[in-house]
């Protein structure tokens, strides 16, 4: 039997359910309500965030056969069948593999035809930006003036390359990286769920490896269980990502507030022979300068250095100069 990974198992299903998009989620929710839905979005931002699930759920939402909805029932054939990505009226296009000219004339020409059994033919195009110049402006007329039963979806990470003649048609919506925290409570619910041994430290190490993407905290979280047998602690997620102790990189910028270059030396040789990449550490580094910075300046900052408990208590213990436990 084939194994389902989590970051497919626990997509979300609910705009309540998508993580750290409180304001793209709100405004959709909101426009289907009041039946504001326009023809055409752009969704930006990082990879991994929610922008084609907010899409798939987008295209359930109106084409639930109990709506338009905010809250899609996911019972009716509709909702199952965008669920399982079956559904005949939502196309959903890699727009890496289709960019020529003559792929978006095809989708044009057949977006003219009514739905074969919902109330819309939603069109996602994924990476977006890979389409060619030529492909853009062959979208532009059906763009400005689509069919009434026809809404376009395009998601990328490089908002940058799309031409302004194709955002200025669309309602654009910036996705942002999800907060340390965030992710790390949804690991935790994800663990319950499946009934994994978890400590707050090993699942820390998991979302700051993650770098804002659920998607990739659900892959490493996935990595590290098939490494732990089901055991997620600080010493399974170093032993299995193969990341350095962060307790290192304290005892560095320690060493170096105390202005010890030999000692710093050491510690940097150490690292790099466990196989710490060199650039990794001067970033890390600097972000945990900056960190104390931050609390330096305000102890109230240290929510903007979006670390777990436990480690800003180190941040303020090496600022007041206590020793170490």
């Amino acid at each position: 039997m084939s194994y389902l990974v989590l970051a497919r198992k626990w997509r979300p299903q609910l705009f309540d359910e998508v993580v750290g998009q409180e304001h793209v989620t709100r405004t959709l929710r909101n426009a289907i309500a009041s039946g504001r839905v326009a023809h055409a979005f752009l969704f930006t931002g990082p990879r991994g965030v929610g922008k084609t699930t907010t899409a798939r759920l987008l295209a359930k939402a109106l084409n639930c056969e109990k709506g338009p909805t905010a809250e899609p029932c996911n019972a009716c054939s509709n909702c199952t069948e965008i669920t399982a990505g079956t559904a005949l009226d939502v196309l959903e296009i890699d727009g890496a593999s289709h960019t020529g000219v003559d792929n978006i004339r095809d989708l044009t020409e057949g977006i003219q035809y009514r739905p074969v059994k919902s109330r819309f033919r939603v069109v996602i195009i994924d990476e977006v930006h890979m389409l060619s110049n030529a492909a853009f402006n062959a979208l532009l007329k059906t763009l400005e003036e689509p069919p009434p039963h026809v809404k376009f979806i395009f998601a990328t990470t490089e908002s940058h390359k799309i031409l302004a003649t194709i955002s200025s048609r669309c309602q654009r919506y910036d996705f942002k990286r999800i907060p340390l925290r965030e992710l790390i409570q949804k690991l935790r619910a994800i663990a319950e769920q499946e009934k994994l041994s978890v400590d707050d430290r090993g699942l820390a190490l998991l979302a700051r490896e993650a770098d804002g993407s659920l998607r990739d905290a659900e892959s490493l979280l996935d990595q590290v269980v098939a490494w732990s047998g089901g055991a997620i602690n600080e010493q399974t997620a170093q032993e299995a990502l193969g990341v350095a102790d962060r307790q290192a990189l304290f005892l560095l910028a320690e060493v170096l507030l105390a202005q010890d270059p030999a000692a710093a030396l050491r510690l940097a040789g150490d690292l790099y022979q466990h196989g710490y990449d060199p650039r990794r550490l001067c970033h890390d580094l600097l972000e945990h300068f900056r960190n104390l910075v931050l609390v330096k300046v305000d102890p109230e900052l240290a929510a903007l250095a979006d670390l777990p408990d436990h480690e800003i208590a180190e941040v303020r213990r090496q600022l007041l100069g206590m020793p170490a436990r």
